[in-house]
């Protein structure tokens, strides 16, 4: 162990340290990194918690790409069909990481009931539709059942039942319209068997999902028929990547088209609270980087003496410096520790309890203040915190250099 770490640790660890000016700004230097981290914890696991749960329940419900038929459609309504006889259908083995693939279809249409009507989109879903994403947002009844003859089984989102007054039993009468305004439209009665709720109103209040076969009767399709493909993908970090992969094993007559496309200012709002924890990440760092000048600045002072000692002794600056780096280290990893204790028990709390809730929850599609707790970037921040200090506490270790041994003993 070399004397300048052994001269820290006593310094550390002495009652006049402990009891001196120095200690209660000291103390205020480590709560001020603790209480840095805290916050800098909470804001990346909301933040990434926040646009974690507003990207499943979108790709939920739509894939992370679609393919379909180029057009000039920009409604939600199913109009120039896709031959089901692709190569890349029903498994895209060709592409690796591509996880499911499924074919859908919808079709727009008006509830009517004896008092109130609302207009929503039927989405037509087969056999090979993956439920498990959507299993989640079920909050009464059951799927319904798409893998056998034909039924009138339909999900609804509790938005339209709670608008419409039904309940998982109801039967009800859907009108669709056809090419021709003259002709007389299309009635379909379904039944609710389920009701879901992703807390997504834009999603909400526009789908409803039934059987593919009755979007296929209705435009008078063939089996073979339907409006697009809805691609999953394993890794969404690789969204843009898989995008150029699946275009090119496509035929040049369908597009393809990523979710973040499709709902472009969604995702441009979520990407905004990067920069907001950046912001955050910045502010914290200044505040705690700026308490530990302070903190070091008044330890040097109340050691002036000591400094001149070991000066005359034959130290260098560079030795005397690292005495009260190592000491600033201490109490740089002190701060962290406390505020990593202190900030990761909250965030555990609030993602097994679900304490803390959106006043508003429309404006942030969900209720429950989402966390998300990754290694990833709990060790980098304690990394860059640490780095970030440590760099910053360089710039007041300077003033060692500029202390003459004669008037440092004679100091007071």
């Amino acid at each position: 162990m070399n004397y300048e770490f052994f001269i820290a640790k006593r310094i550390i660890g002495s009652k006049a340290y402990k009891s001196s000016v120095s200690a209660p700004i000291i103390k205020i230097g480590i709560t001020a990194i603790a209480v840095g981290i805290i916050v800098m914890l909470i804001a990346i696991a909301t933040g990434l918690g926040l646009q974690k749960k507003v990207r499943e329940k979108v790709i939920a419900f739509n894939g992370h790409l679609t393919i379909n038929n180029y057009d000039n459609n920009i409604s939600n309504e199913s109009v120039i069909p896709v031959s089901t006889k692709q190569d890349f259908y029903p498994n895209f083995n060709t592409i690796e990481g591509v996880k499911h693939i499924q074919a859908v279809a919808t079709k727009f249409g008006v509830i009517r009931t004896e008092t109130d009507f609302e207009g929503t989109v039927l989405k037509g879903v087969g056999k090979d539709y993956d439920w498990s994403y959507l299993k989640d947002f079920l909050v009464e009844g059951s799927l319904p059942n798409t893998s056998k003859d034909l039924k009138n089984e339909v999900l609804i989102s509790s938005y339209l039942a709670n608008r419409l007054a039904f309940q998982v039993g109801d039967s009800f009468q859907m009108v669709f319209g056809k090419d021709n305004i003259d002709e007389i439209p299309f009635i379909r009665q379904f039944t609710i068997v389920g009701i879901f709720n992703s807390g997504f109103q834009e999603i909400d209040k526009t789908f409803m999902l039934g059987d593919l076969r009755h979007v296929q009767r209705l435009n008078k399709w063939d089996a073979n028929q339907i409006g697009n493909f809805e691609v999953f993908i394993e890794d969404y970090s690789k969204l843009s990547e898989m995008d150029a992969k699946i275009r090119a094993a496509t035929p040049s007559n369908l597009n393809t088209q990523t979710i973040e496309e499709k709902y472009y200012t969604t995702f441009e709002w979520i990407k905004i609270f990067d920069n907001n924890t950046y912001g955050i990440i910045a502010i914290m760092i200044i505040v705690a980087g700026i308490n530990m000048i302070t903190a070091l600045l008044v330890l040097i002072l109340e050691r002036t003496q000591m400094i001149g000692i070991l000066k005359a002794l034959g130290s260098s600056n560079w030795s005397i410096r690292k005495i009260f780096l190592y000491n600033a280290t201490y109490l740089i990893c002190l701060g962290l520790f406390w505020g990593n204790v202190i900030g990761l028990t909250l965030l555990y709390i609030q993602k097994q309890f679900s304490l803390l809730k959106f006043p508003d929850p429309e404006q942030y599609y969900v209720s429950i203040i989402p966390v998300h707790i990754g290694i990833d970037y709990i060790i980098l921040l304690n990394i860059g915190t640490f780095i970030a200090c440590f760099l910053m506490l360089m710039i007041p270790s300077i003033i060692i250099t500029k202390i003459s041994p004669v008037k440092a003993i004679r100091f007071e």
